[in-house]
């Protein structure tokens, strides 16, 4: 399994991946990789202008994209857009195998087929798009998507066969995707969404721990007022609000998953006493822990 150990992620101030995906005469890599055995079983927050589809070949893989967490089980796969924020990380073993490419390999920049087929995906289409092989036409992406990567584990290079399924699927994905919009999609590579996704991974990493708004601030190097912004603009809510929906979170899964008291519960996810725990969840919940839990039994 050492050979499925992700490579070393390097990004740049924009959390821009600078790895070069390929080589400049044939721009795709092929990765095999296994979350689990990353560093703290996860690839952290991060965007490439190429493209990437992955599929869960063992295992479960959750895929944070923007605010949304998508839970990737054995069987599916995803298609991330370019200029996506995103970061995977593993509970346990999970195998994935993925491509990463430039669109330019499907078609120049000045053809008639980058500016008909490629161009209005890359502008309108969503950030992200599930496979589900319950689905026809998602599943004939998956099963393309399993022959490209046997073409790369093959002893010969095999780049022409590559292309050509490539194009394949492009057409497939092209014809199902919803791309409508008469205005551009919002702006992928917005400052904000990057301070965002780094404050709330702090959040995430120090929950259990006292955390201040300045210390929140700190880890995305912005001062607490615009911390407050990045907060409010992007999600509605303050970096301290969203810190107790969190703890709560990590705690409604304890309740239901461990037989702790609900006292240890409340210190293990960052609450100073059982009492404002408790007053805190029915207010969120509307129901007090003690009968969340029976109802989860």
């Amino acid at each position: 399994m050492d050979s499925m150990k992700p490579n070393t992620l390097i990004t740049d101030d924009t959390l821009r991946e600078t790895t070069q995906h390929g080589s400049n005469n044939f721009p795709l890599a092929y990765y095999l990789e296994d979350i689990w055995q990353a560093d703290f079983h996860c690839i952290d927050w991060h965007w490439h202008y190429e493209l990437e589809f992955l599929s869960v070949m063992e295992g479960s893989q959750s895929c944070l994209i923007g605010t949304e967490q998508i839970e990737l089980s054995k069987g599916y796969g995803m298609f991330i857009n370019s200029g996506v924020l995103h970061r995977f990380e593993a509970r346990a073993s999970v195998v994935v195998p993925n491509i990463v490419f430039s669109p330019l390999l499907l078609s120049p920049k000045e053809s008639l087929l980058y500016e008909k087929y490629i161009q209005p995906v890359l502008l309108y289409a969503p950030a992200c798009q599930i496979f589900n092989p319950q689905i026809d036409w998602q599943n004939q992406i998956l099963l393309l998507l399993k022959e490209i990567y046997a073409l790369q584990e093959a002893p010969v290079k095999q780049e022409l066969q590559t292309v050509q399924l490539l194009l394949q699927l492009w057409s497939i994905l092209y014809e199902h995707m919803d791309l409508s919009s008469e205005t551009l999609a919002p702006q992928r590579l917005d400052s904000n969404q990057a301070r965002l996704q780094i404050m709330m991974q702090y959040i995430h990493d120090h929950y259990q721990e006292e955390v201040t708004l300045a210390e929140i601030a700190d880890s995305a190097s912005v001062s607490k007022s615009s911390a407050l912004h990045v907060f409010q603009s992007c999600i509605q809510i303050s970096p301290v609000a969203y810190l107790i929906q969190y703890r709560l979170m990590r705690a409604a899964e304890l309740l239901y998953t461990t037989t702790k008291p609900v006292s240890t519960i409340a210190v293990e996810t960052g609450f100073s006493n059982a009492g404002y725990f408790c007053r805190k969840f029915k207010a969120r919940y509307h129901i007090s822990p003690n009968e969340y839990r029976k109802q989860r039994i």
